[in-house]
């Protein structure tokens, strides 16, 4: 009969079975052929039952091999949380490790340690990075003091993004803000969407508005488009990714944040930009902030009015002679028409060869970060 009473250890179980069939320790040794010693080891938990030894008794006393296992486990798990220390800081960790791209970042050179082995070199450069005093007070966190409700929307890599767009604008030398200078230069920028290159002006022409005007390249996880926010309340901060190199992109995302500035949004928490591209964009509900900017933006490129008559002229075939003749009517590049036409008509196929690369001309006169290049500022 197999004792069914419960019992606490493997090896009181091994005992209680050997005094049911009235056998000695000894006896145990002999028929396992292992010393009496190592079966007194066993009886008294001191070496524990394997998966072996637990199929061999199963086979001697009829009790199932995963009993023993189970009591083993059990017993295992008591001792070592008798000796495992809490660790408070564990958790902490393994949020910021695991929800921030702790590598990317040292790559990027936002933190200086040399890999994410080195976790006190780590945890201080988080520290500085984030402007706090302790680790958990990282924003990231869910109890951090600093923590604030705008950004509680934002994934971590997006929060780290914004927190190094923040440093690097933080330390721009530009004059006050005017939003009569920024609006007077719209027709400026207009005249600029004329050729990729001429796109390398637009930093100087919106540090003269007093808007800090700074180029970050998106984490990878990050999906980021562009910003707007405020320092101070009176020192507006714009901020692009350029994650989509091309010309209809960015003028639209530059417009976009530029009306952000232009209306004021973005004073009391920053207005962080994501998925205003291609087929994803407007597929999630759109704040009325947003509303405003996205036409503003489309009406810079291309106005409303205008690419409605062309499309009731030309849809569903539109020709190269067409989209090209449009665009020099405006006196904008061709791919910039080709960009609000995919969009409106939903077919982004359609004369992807004529949008333009633009990255190097916006970057060769702007403040940037990114693509191999580490911003001096904010470091």
């Amino acid at each position: 009969m197999v004792d069914q009473r419960p019992h606490r250890t493997p090896g009181q179980l091994i005992l209680s079975l050997l005094q049911e069939r009235g056998w000695t320790k000894r006896t145990l040794a002999i028929v396992l052929g292992v010393s009496e010693a190592t079966v007194t080891r066993i009886t008294n938990d001191k070496q524990a039952v394997d998966a072996r030894l637990s199929i061999v008794l199963e086979e001697l006393f009829g009790v199932p091999a995963a009993r023993f296992l189970s009591l083993q486990m059990e017993l295992d798990l008591a001792q070592a949380r008798l000796v495992t220390q809490p660790d408070p800081d564990r958790a902490t960790r393994a949020l910021l490790y695991g929800d921030l791209p702790v590598a990317e970042m040292i790559e990027r050179g936002w933190l200086h340690a040399e890999s994410v082995r080195e976790t006190d070199k780590v945890e201080r450069e988080l520290i500085r990075f984030f402007g706090v005093n302790r680790l958990e007070d990282i924003e990231i966190l869910p109890h951090a003091t600093k923590k604030t409700a705008a950004n509680s929307a934002l994934t971590p890599p997006q929060i780290a993004w914004l927190y190094r767009v923040k440093a690097i604008a933080a330390e721009m030398p530009v004059r006050p803000y005017s939003r009569d200078r920024l609006k007077a230069s719209l027709p400026k920028l207009k005249a600029l969407m004329i050729a990729p290159e001429e796109a390398r002006q637009v930093s100087r022409v919106l540090l003269g508005c007093g808007v800090r005007f700074v180029i970050v390249e998106t984490l990878s996880s990050a999906k980021i488009d562009g910003v707007c926010f405020w320092l101070d309340d009176a020192a507006p901060v714009i901020s692009l990714s350029l994650r989509y190199d091309r010309i209809d992109n960015f003028w639209f995302v530059l417009r976009h944040e530029i009306e952000h500035v232009l209306q004021g949004h973005g004073k009391s928490a920053a207005i962080l930009d994501t998925e205003l591209e291609g087929e994803r964009a407007g597929v999630t509900a759109v704040a009325e902030e947003e509303r405003i900017a996205n036409k503003a933006a489309a009406d810079f490129c291309v106005p409303k009015a205008q690419m409605d008559a062309f499309i009731a002229r030309k849809a569903p075939l539109f020709s190269e002679r067409d989209l090209r003749g449009f665009a020099r009517l405006l006196n904008i590049h061709p791919g910039i028409v080709a960009g609000q036409l995919q969009h409106r008509t939903e077919r982004y196929q359609i004369f992807r060869a004529h949008l333009a690369k633009i990255r190097s001309f916006v970057t060769s006169s702007a403040m940037v970060d990114g693509w191999g290049t580490v911003s001096p500022m904010g470091s």
